[in-house]
């Protein structure tokens, strides 16, 4: 009896260059349709919120009733110690307390922040949406301090892939910014500025590649300032942030590291940076509109220590 043999099978092998041309299509970047830069001044903000949170020494209690959907009044107690400057490396500290009460308007097209505090000192914030690409930003300090009171304006337009602002104080301050989305990931910019009271001018230059994961950012300038930092995603609740700051000039340099935690209620920042000063700031809910507030540092290298807490009650 004849045994079949069957017949042979043929496997189709695609081309070795068709996942790879899949692959480029599929990467191919439309130069009309990149997206819109964050801010020139806001490059390196991701890094800024994890490493520089407010720190304070002391105690704080900062109450926010709202009167209405837009409307809101906000009082403030702070209670600590305040460094004095000193010709010496000794830190001196002087008891004080002061009590501040604020106004907050809250509109889809313009924000109005007021502070009023007992040391005589008047501040305001302003933010309104001129048109749908065109924004004002401005705000302002009066104090019975000679030559402390100050105000400046922000002009920002936002266009299809790029933002520019212009920006006047006083002083006879003057600033101009521009930033690029050059792919979709990555964009470049610069800043010119003149403060006319100082005869002082300055141009800077900057970049920023920011991915789902990463944030990676790059300024430099002519006043000797080397800004650099790098935010990487571990999860969604962990971030680790690291910066690195030089003058060329003074030849003052600083490298920092930390992390960004969110539990369940609470959020927790720390940092340690090269001049032997460590910090960590916790923000936790207790409840619905209440929150509890932890502030410490230790400068190892003044022999400084701080340690603050506070409780913050409305939203």
């Amino acid at each position: 009896m004849a045994t079949l043999v069957p017949p042979p099978t043929t496997t189709t092998v695609p081309p070795a260059n068709s996942n790879s041309a899949a692959a480029a299509e599929s990467e191919k970047i439309d130069y009309m349709k990149l997206p819109c830069p964050i801010p020139y001044e806001e490059i390196h903000r991701e890094a800024l919120m994890s490493l520089k949170p407010e720190l304070f020494e002391g105690m704080r209690f900062d109450f926010t009733k709202g009167l209405n959907q837009k409307f809101s009044l906000s009082h403030s107690v702070f209670m600590g110690p305040t460094e004095l400057p000193t010709q010496s490396a000794d830190v001196v500290k002087i008891p004080t307390a002061h009590y501040e009460f604020g106004a907050n308007f809250l509109d889809p097209q313009m924000m109005l922040v007021g502070r009023v505090m007992t040391d005589g000192r008047v501040n305001a914030r302003v933010k309104c949406d001129l048109s749908e690409n065109l924004s004002l930003k401005a705000n302002g300090q009066l104090t019975g301090e000679p030559h402390m009171s100050h105000g400046m304006a922000n002009f920002d337009y936002k266009g299809k892939d790029y933002r520019t602002q212009f920006q006047f104080g006083n002083g006879a301050l003057l600033g101009a910014s521009y930033i690029q989305s050059v792919t979709p990931h990555f964009s470049l910019g610069g800043e010119v500025f003149w403060a006319g009271q100082h005869r002082k001018s300055g141009i800077g230059y900057a970049a920023r590649y920011n991915t789902d994961k990463m944030v990676a950012a790059g300024q430099v300038a002519s006043t000797g300032l080397v800004a650099l930092s790098y935010v990487q995603k571990i999860s969604e609740k962990v971030s680790l942030a690291s910066d690195f700051m030089y003058n060329y000039l003074s030849r003052d340099v600083t490298a920092s590291f930390g992390y960004d935690y969110f539990l369940r209620q609470c959020r927790l920042r720390g940092k340690i940076d090269s001049n032997g000063c460590v910090s960590a700031f916790l923000e936790e809910r207790l409840n619905m509109g209440l929150n509890f507030i932890l502030s410490a540092e230790v400068d190892h290298k003044k022999k400084d220590y701080k340690f603050g807490f506070g409780l913050t009650v409305g939203e």
